[in-house]
């Protein structure tokens, strides 16, 4: 490992001046972006595929220095590299230590002085010949995580379990630190697998590597969350690893105790926020029984009892709650037009309104990280036209200063998009994105529902979008009736009602963006992944009159098949998966009619449109299975089809060169639909 200097900040960063008002709030001097005189020529599709450059970038928990992460080299020659400088003078010289020959994924601070950076290792298992066979096997490809123990002054370095060398041969993954331990600066609480397969708690030295076992798991285990390093809540998951079971134990107590099951997959309603204000009190994210909104409160241990919800909002579910470098509560994230925080701190909320307009009111302002003093605050920044990107925000100074970027794309060059209140044909009101491609000239328009279906679209970079603009498209992004995020009884309106109202309400917003916008509304497709790729498929059946193309990723496409799955490997006690499913797509013993026509596979003959279907394989999701009856369907029905299967994939989890390919056929499958 070498450790050099290099003089290249300035060439890196872009700096605005922040001022304060008479009124004391902080506004924008200059904004971050300046207009070019001509504009430029859109991306080809094969530019948004360029490797990313910087994997991180954080701050030290006194907020006096900055570690940014890079990844250079090929994907084949990997090289690591960490730069270092001074909080102070963030466009100053800037310390480059070599990480060498190192995929690199992640970075945070132990302490002031020690790093702690995640690496991958890959390695080719070669093939094995069967017993009684000449032929070899295919060879495997696996990958192992660890972490490396850094300190940034002398470059000496270790790897943590290093000592444990049989255990570093049968875990893959050593690489999850789940508590810093502010208190305990030579010490990091991690989690590894044991020999048997169960996992362990460990609290691991950072100095010398070795590891002590604090806690075994049962055997289902997969995390703990702790609070003042003691292990307070732990996480135990069911075979297909879409349901938790979580389990609390306050200090002192030796017995766990249930708490709730919470889904892991769909529509989640639990999650840990941090310590609470006394050692037998958390923070949480939950919606109580009865409640509409998911919000952050404090859960006893003791009693497992909920305390009343902190800083709630109507219609919205809480994203996070923001905690400082001390593991102290900041405020509670939400989404309104754009990323917003409710502060507990007085002043804060007028910093993060500055930020913004840096940014021209155009992008989501993450406080990722918080120093101590709550002066400075690495600030992750991604809009519709910002892929990403890294900035230092110093409160005293009144700066923002650019650190690092995800991706080298102009966001000139990229499509701008927009909020829309829909009107649905029912008298109800809901939220859309609408990307216009560069230059916004009419043309075609691709709609994209969400998958899930209780999730929900916001307004960031999105890749397939901005891949589908950089061709003259409009892409519209609906949050339908049975989205998630805006509370319960929203999401509800979409139970039972896949096939109709869902459908409506993305025609809808069709039907206004084309007649507000002035654009071609007979050269409309529409695509999706998993919930999405069943609006696709549902969306063609219904309006053979409207869509031109359909692209399902990962579709449902028969609603009775797919709830016997859910229901065969449901394998909760109670069968909780299935009855989550049953109550939002349909119950088979009463609703088997309104299940049927609400099936594209046997909605085939309605379709007009060339339909594109792509399934992973190993989809632990929604199964193949639901893409290959689909594409029988269509070819009974002699409908043009063209179907693909994504070896060693899952719920459209693959690579980034399987995804250019795909997007390359999008891409060639719309241009046929809209010539």
């Amino acid at each position: 490992m070498q450790v050099r200097d290099h003089g290249r900040g300035a060439a890196l960063s872009r700096r605005g001046l922040l001022y304060a008002g008479a009124a004391g709030a902080v506004f924008a001097l200059t904004g971050a972006r300046l207009a070019n005189a001509a504009p430029a020529a859109a991306y080809a599709a094969a530019d948004f595929f360029v490797g990313q450059k910087t994997k991180a970038v954080v701050l030290s928990p006194s907020g006096a220095r900055i570690a940014i992460l890079e990844q250079l080299g090929t994907r084949d020659e990997p090289r690591g590299v960490l730069d270092l400088l001074d909080a102070a003078a963030p466009e100053g010289r800037r310390r480059r230590i070599e990480l060498g020959k190192l995929t690199v994924e992640a970075l945070e601070w132990a302490n002031d002085r020690r790093l702690l950076v995640r690496v991958a290792i890959k390695r080719v298992i070669p093939g094995r010949k069967p017993p009684g066979s000449n032929l070899t096997g295919p060879s495997q490809t696996v990958t192992s995580r660890r972490v490396m123990s850094l300190d940034h002054e002398t470059g000496e370095n270790v790897v943590l379990f290093e000592g444990e060398r049989q255990r570093m041969r049968y875990s893959p993954d050593l690489g999850r630190v789940i508590d810093i331990l502010p208190d305990d600066p030579d010490h990091v609480l991690m989690t590894a697998w044991e020999m048997d397969g169960v996992m362990g708690l460990h609290r691991v030295n950072i100095v010398d590597g070795k590891a002590e076992r604090l806690e075994r798991g049962a055997s289902s285990t997969i995390g703990w969350q702790t609070h003042q390093g003691v292990a307070v809540l732990r996480r135990d998951v069911n075979a297909r690893w879409t349901v938790e079971t979580i389990h609390a134990r306050a200090p002192g107590e030796t017995e766990w105790r249930f708490v709730r099951r919470n889904r892991i997959v769909d529509a989640p309603d639990f999650s840990w926020v941090g310590g609470g204000s006394a050692p037998n009190m958390v923070l949480v994210s939950a919606r109580a029984e009865g409640e509409d909104v998911e919000t952050i409160r404090e859960m006893n241990l003791h009693t497992l009892a909920f305390g009343a919800p902190i800083q709630p909002r109507a219609g919205r579910d809480v994203l996070y709650g923001l905690m400082d470098a001390r593991n102290r509560y900041m405020g509670a994230a939400y989404y309104g037009d754009r990323l917003e925080y409710d502060f507990v701190e007085a002043g804060l909320a007028a910093h993060h309104r500055a930020m913004n307009r840096f940014f021209d009111d155009d992008c989501d302002v993450h406080l990722s990280q918080v120093s101590d003093d709550r002066n400075r605050f690495i600030a992750y920044v991604e809009g519709p036209r910002e892929p990403g990107a890294w900035y230092l925000y110093d409160k005293t100074a009144r700066s923002m200063t650019n650190l690092g970027s995800r991706y080298a794309l102009d966001f000139e060059r990229l499509g701008g998009c927009e909020l829309l209140s829909v009107r649905t044909r029912d008298g109800a009101s809901i939220e859309a994105y609408l990307t216009a491609p560069p230059g916004a000239a009419p043309g075609p328009l691709v709609v994209m529902p969400h998958g899930g279906p209780e999730a929900r679209d916001q307004r960031g970079y999105d890749r397939q979008v901005q891949v589908l603009a950089a061709q003259g498209w409009w892409v519209l992004q609906p949050n339908f009736r049975g989205s998630g995020g805006y509370g319960l009884a929203f999401a509800q309106q979409g139970w039972r009602r896949w096939g109709e109202r869902m459908q409506e309400d993305v025609e809808d917003a069709v039907a206004q963006v084309v007649r507000d916008k002035g654009l071609d509304g007979d050269r409309v497709a529409i695509m999706g992944t998993s919930y999405g790729g069943y609006a696709a498929l549902m969306g063609a059946g219904r309006r053979p009159d409207l869509y031109k193309a359909a692209i399902s990723i990962c579709g449902v496409s028969d609603l009775s098949d797919i709830l016997a799955w859910e229901k065969r490997d449901d394998d909760t006690p109670t069968k909780e998966v299935y009855g989550f499913w049953k109550k939002r797509i349909g119950d088979p013993d009463t609703d088997a009619a309104m299940l049927r026509a609400a099936s594209p596979r046997l909605r085939a003959a309605d379709i007009v449109c060339p339909v594109l279907l792509v399934h992973g394989v190993d989809d632990g999701i929604v199964p193949v299975i639901q893409s290959r009856i689909m594409n029988s369907a269509l070819r009974g029905a002699r409908k043009t089809v063209d179907y693909v299967e994504v070896p060693d994939a899952g719920h459209a989890d693959w690579e980034d060169d399987v995804e250019k390919g795909l997007m390359e056929r999008y891409v060639a499958l719309l241009r046929r639909a809209f010539a």
